[in-house]
């Protein structure tokens, strides 16, 4: 006689489980089959009875030994509710984790998500856009029937279950398989075709398009989500799951995005560093911020200045952060010789050369420019660490 595994089958362990190993496999079959989740609610039972069976001592070595068979006639196949088991073991009873009696929600369908893409400024200023999908609904003909009413009857074949299981023994163990039911295609009904809905092919849903109006909030950030609670599919007898807006920001050209502060580079002539004078930067808006430098402040390359209330906007409050500019300093390429004694009247004298030991040997030199591989091997290191960081972003200069 052949030893009956279907339990250990069911739960995917072998007849050697420790009871730790049963819990295990269990939770983790149960996690995924349990009808809140969409699970197939036959399996789930299946799944716990076998589970209740070999967590009880007795009634595991009577399976062992006389197979289903002895169960039934020990009178040993009875067993607590399948959700009343789960919640015993792992928490819970009103709905899939929640609390309080045996009171469970109706099954959800899943959700849609979908992604928006929008800009810096779109997220600066707010935005209201349109929405397009396409969704399946409940056919209006038939409410969801499938054909005229009192025409659908079970499937014999799978016992509505839309799943048929076969046994294969392979060697000394028996494998279980389930196949979807080919009477009625895996629905569990049989509808007579003279008696279909013609609306919706005996489909019981029909696709429907709808416009849904998604509103950005001035302030949200990239990967934040817009629920529109029940309006994904919908489905007999499952209640209707959310449609899920994803915003995802696109990379701007000049400005780069810290929290609710703005960052940018900006260029300045050297003049302007050194001498004053104004910049300005063409903000996310209809706006364009003109920055003075006061004459007699030097602006030393890569410094880094805050121009306070002039960042992103929160999303709650629209409390607005800071833009942090980063100045670079755009130097000449050529000096007219006949200025140099103005920028010597204007300027700190020069650094003298440093005295050396009398052994040492001055020797004048001319220096040229380097060519373009001279140029990458000398930055080779720098461009590393570039690599290695944020992208540089910078602002329009006006």
């Amino acid at each position: 006689m052949v030893k009956e595994r279907k339990f250990y089958d069911l739960l995917g362990v072998s007849e050697t489980a420790t009871d730790a190993e049963l819990k295990k496999a269990y939770r983790q079959k149960a996690l995924r089959l349990h009808p809140d989740k969409g699970g197939d609610p036959e399996l789930f039972k299946e799944v716990t009875h076998a589970y209740q069976i070999l967590s009880d001592p007795q009634k595991r070595s009577i399976y062992d030994t006389r197979g289903e068979a002895g169960l039934t006639e020990s009178g040993g196949m009875g067993g607590m509710d399948p959700q009343d088991l789960f919640s015993q073991l792992f928490g819970g009873g009103g709905g899939f984790f929640g609390g309080g009696g045996r009171e469970r929600g109706p099954r959800k369908s899943k959700d849609l998500i979908h992604r928006i893409h929008v800009t810096l400024e779109d997220l600066y200023k707010g935005k209201t856009t349109k929405l397009a999908l396409t969704r399946n609904v409940i056919c209006p003909k038939c409410d969801g029937l499938g054909g005229k009413a009192g025409a659908v009857r079970q499937c014999g074949s799978c016992n509505g279950r839309g799943v048929r299981v076969t046994l294969r023994q392979m060697g000394p163990m028996i494998q279980q398989m389930q196949h979807p039911c080919d009477e009625c295609n895996g629905t569990g009904e049989i509808i007579d075709r003279k008696n279909q809905c013609k609306h919706c092919n005996a489909r019981k849903t029909i696709s429907e398009k709808k416009f849904l109006e998604v509103h950005v909030d001035r302030g949200m950030r990239n990967g934040q989500t817009i629920t529109f609670a029940g309006e994904s599919d919908q489905a007999p007898g499952v209640e209707p799951g959310d449609v899920v807006i994803v915003v995802d920001e696109k990379q701007h050209e000049r400005f780069k995005r810290n929290g609710n502060n703005l960052m940018c580079e900006i260029g300045i002539d050297l003049l302007t560093a050194l001498g004053g004078g104004q910049f300005s930067i063409k903000h996310l808006d209809d706006r364009a911020l003109i920055v003075t430098i006061v004459p007699g402040e030097v602006i030393p390359q890569d410094s880094v200045k805050v121009i306070h209330g002039q960042g992103m906007p929160s999303q709650r409050h629209h409390e607005m952060g800071d833009l942090i500019v980063k100045i670079n300093v755009t130097w000449p390429e050529h000096i007219d010789p006949e200025k140099i004694p103005l920028l010597e009247k204007a300027l700190p004298p020069r650094k003298p050369l440093p005295s050396f030991p009398r052994n040492v040997v001055m020797e004048d030199v001319d220096m040229s420019d380097a060519d373009p591989r001279q140029v990458q091997a000398s930055s080779d290191d720098d461009a590393m660490e570039e690599d290695e960081g944020e992208p540089r972003v910078q602002c329009a200069n006006q």
